[in-house]
């Protein structure tokens, strides 16, 4: 589903390039379930958004579904985006004057899809992630748990093959992000592929596969039951 080739992220600063990934490559195949994770700078957050076509790569070739994004202009990337992924991140950017049920129609409205449509879509979507009876709340007056429930209805609203998210238990407690990671892999359980980025080892080993960063590339590769409870291997 996706194969990575020779991705570098450079940026210049002062004259001199600064890299956020160098030379890297990968493949995950569909239906897996991949934990990225590694200190701060080493470059999670840009090879996710890469992943998600957010960035281009400064150099190398990215395939989604044997198609290279590379070659691809803004629109037909934004045409990706809407259908193919979903995204889910730590500061859930919900808009504070929708309701739960507004927030999780919005991909839909820039889709196009009729209003009546959008209705009962946006009801099951949140039913299927426990909400049911929230679906006239505003952002404030759900829990953070809530919350996040929402942004993952708002992120599978478009049917995605590939669900990304960034440290999804990162603003949750323990017993709410237990619940979140269930739901998520409830959801890759239905072969929904996905992947996340996280600091947390004990969601990077519920993982089948894990990425270890380091300075902009991948410097390990283990398996999420490998790794250890209490810390990630980088610590």
């Amino acid at each position: 589903m996706i194969e990575l080739q020779h991705i570098v992220k450079s940026y210049e600063v002062g004259g001199q390039p600064i890299y956020a990934l160098r030379d890297t490559s990968e493949s995950i195949q569909t239906g897996e379930y991949v934990a990225i994770v590694g200190p701060s700078g080493s470059g999670k957050s840009t090879l996710l958004n890469i992943i998600g076509c957010l960035l281009r790569p400064s150099e190398g070739s990215y395939l989604f579904n044997d198609e290279d994004v590379s070659q691809l202009d803004d629109q037909a990337l934004s045409q990706l985006r809407q259908h193919q992924i979903g995204f889910i991140f730590q500061s859930f950017h919900l808009v504070p004057r929708l309701t739960a049920l507004g927030n999780v129609a919005l991909p839909m409205v820039f889709a196009g899809i009729p209003a009546s449509e959008r209705q009962r879509r946006a009801q099951e979507a949140l039913g299927s992630v426990g909400l049911a009876d929230r679906v006239h709340h505003r952002p404030n007056q759900l829990s953070v748990g809530q919350r996040q429930r929402v942004v993952i209805a708002r992120a599978i609203i478009m049917q995605p093959s590939l669900l990304l998210a960034d440290e999804p238990t990162g603003n949750l407690d323990t017993h709410s992000g237990q619940q979140i990671m269930e739901l998520l892999e409830s959801l890759n359980a239905k072969g929904l592929t996905m992947i996340v980025v996280t600091h947390d080892s004990h969601v990077a080993r519920r993982a089948n596969r894990v990425l270890v960063l380091g300075d902009g590339n991948i410097v390990k590769r283990i398996q999420g039951k490998d790794m250890s409870s209490g810390s990630l291997p980088f610590a």
